[in-house]
């Protein structure tokens, strides 16, 4: 780190007198091969994941071979919970900050559930943290056990959400017949008492999950409904047409729906 500094401090001090463009210097590690080391893995990854994280990869598949281990030690870490806790502090500070007493029952918040409420990380141990191209078959039967447990500072701003007198919507890009086994799946983790819950219908699938998600919402804003709020661990979950007041985004390093 001193070596850093005073490299950052030497060249900024010889820009000073240069007639040269004044352009702040880095130490160059952009072609530097990620297999060189385990510090080189890291930093590779850490940038990757925050260029995914930021919907500058997007579309992509599959996380980086090299970045396996990382993103597995990352999910089942520390700051996994962090970021995911950082966001719901933020959104519940937010959702506190504007809730309105007009008691006409029109302030929504909209969540996901995938990533969002409920974790499949389960899965994902067994399928390489999204190393694998997703397989829709294999996850269908993942989600038809209904065992999948809640993402624990989701729960506490999903509760906070419904104390402070929101409209609870849960949009989902699950299959409409999946409904029962997500009920039981929700209740099961302590999810309970929303307003709506929307799935995807038979003719709705072949639609992005963003074309899918607008739509819906659109129909939410036609029937009067302010959409505050929206949490989900997809940008398709939160971009497009009649967005929310704020959108909050978990992090999910693992897959990318368009």
């Amino acid at each position: 780190m001193k070596i850093y500094v005073i490299f950052l401090v030497v060249s900024l001090f010889s820009s000073a007198f240069s007639d040269e463009p004044s352009i702040l210097e880095y130490p160059s590690t952009r072609h530097k091969n990620p297999d060189d080391g385990g510090d080189e893995v890291d930093l590779h990854c850490t940038s990757w994941r925050f260029a995914a994280e930021t919907n500058n990869l997007a579309p992509w598949q599959t996380i980086p071979v090299e970045c396996a281990d990382y993103i597995k030690d990352y999910v089942l870490g520390k700051g996994y919970v962090t970021d995911l806790e950082r966001v719901s502090e933020e959104a519940s500070n937010f959702a506190s900050s504007v809730v309105e007493s007009s008691g006409d029952g029109k302030d929504i918040w909209i969540f996901d559930i995938d990533e969002t409420l409920l974790s499949n990380l389960p899965y994902y141990i067994d399928h390489g943290f999204g190393l694998e191209l997703f397989d829709h078959s294999e996850f269908d039967k993942w989600v038809e056990r209904g065992v999948a447990p809640a993402i624990a500072p989701s729960l506490k701003l999903y509760q906070r959400v419904l104390d402070l007198g929101y409209k609870v919507f849960l949009l989902t890009g699950r299959k409409e017949s999946h409904r029962l086994v997500t009920v039981e799946n929700l209740i099961s983790a302590g999810f309970q008492n929303w307003d709506k819950l929307i799935l995807r219908s038979p003719d709705e699938q072949h639609k992005t999950a963003t074309l899918y998600k607008s739509e819906k919402r659109d129909e939410m804003v036609k029937e009067g409904y302010r959409i505050r709020g929206n949490s989900g661990d997809q940008w398709s979950d939160l971009l497009g047409s009649s967005m929310s007041q704020r959108s909050f985004k978990l992090a999910n390093p693992m897959y990318y729906i368009p």
